[in-house]
């Protein structure tokens, strides 16, 4: 299975390898698997049956509604929510005095599902099952791996959850190691950057350039958090 998703990790690690405006691989990564998925649903898919069948079970997280209205196709919302509320509405109906469980349970299981965040999620963790997987077969990735930018403390978390099930202990500490170097090394950047971006407060500190910190906030949102859920990109930009 890892080795359908080889290319596009390879390609995500060499581009922020090159760039390190990039940022986490692993969250350009999820970007391009978001952006392909809500592209994909709003398009041809949205008539295929098997897929309205999923989507009118499975409705969509406040994250991805939103991210699709602004999409600007709402032809395509439309006909995706007309079918989903004509199920709901079946769903629902019978409930109150005489079944106040049913709707009580269908409304608990459309919150905690999103058709987009499954697709995502599969996709995803093949993928960073695949970090794993390449730098254990790889050298060449091994060394792609150590030339990172950052790993976002979500992502980076998620890679030693992987190691920790595919590798063997030994191996598992190496890649740990690995990941920690370009962690920790980030981390102590950006904590430099935070506290010069303070001191530029100070009126002692007014004449003295930024240097890199201008956007310490910023990047330390991202580091911490992660970078996904971007804006649509472009039309003339690839994903």
């Amino acid at each position: 299975m890892e080795q359908i998703y080889t290319i596009p990790v390879n390609e995500a690690f060499e581009a922020s390898r090159d760039d390190a405006s990039c940022g986490c691989p692993l969250c350009a990564l999820y970007n391009k698997l978001e952006n392909n998925e809500l592209e994909t649903i709003l398009g041809a898919s949205m008539m295929e049956p098997d897929i309205r069948i999923k989507t009118n079970k499975e409705g969509f997280c406040r994250t991805h509604y939103d991210m699709m209205f602004v999409r600007k196709n709402r032809l395509g919302m439309a006909l995706t929510l007309e079918s989903h509320l004509d199920e709901l509405l079946s769903d629902l109906k019978g409930g109150g005095i005489l079944n106040p469980s049913k709707p009580q349970k269908r409304i608990s299981e459309l919150e905690g599902s999103c058709y987009v965040c499954k697709r995502i999620e599969f996709n995803f963790r093949h993928m960073a099952d695949t970090v794993v997987y390449l730098w254990d077969k790889d050298e060449e990735f091994a060394k792609k791996l150590k030339a990172q930018p950052y790993f976002c403390l979500p992502h980076y978390r998620l890679l030693l959850e992987f190691a920790d099930g595919r590798l063997q202990k030994k191996k598992a500490a190496l890649f740990a190691k690995d990941c920690a170097e370009v962690v920790n090394k980030y981390l102590e950047e950006l904590k430099g950057d935070v506290s010069w971006f303070c001191k530029k407060f100070d009126y002692r500190y007014g004449d003295e350039p930024w240097y890199n910190s201008r956007d310490a906030v910023e990047r330390s949102i991202k580091f911490l958090r992660s970078d996904i859920h971007l804006p649509e990109p472009p039309k003339n930009q690839k994903n």
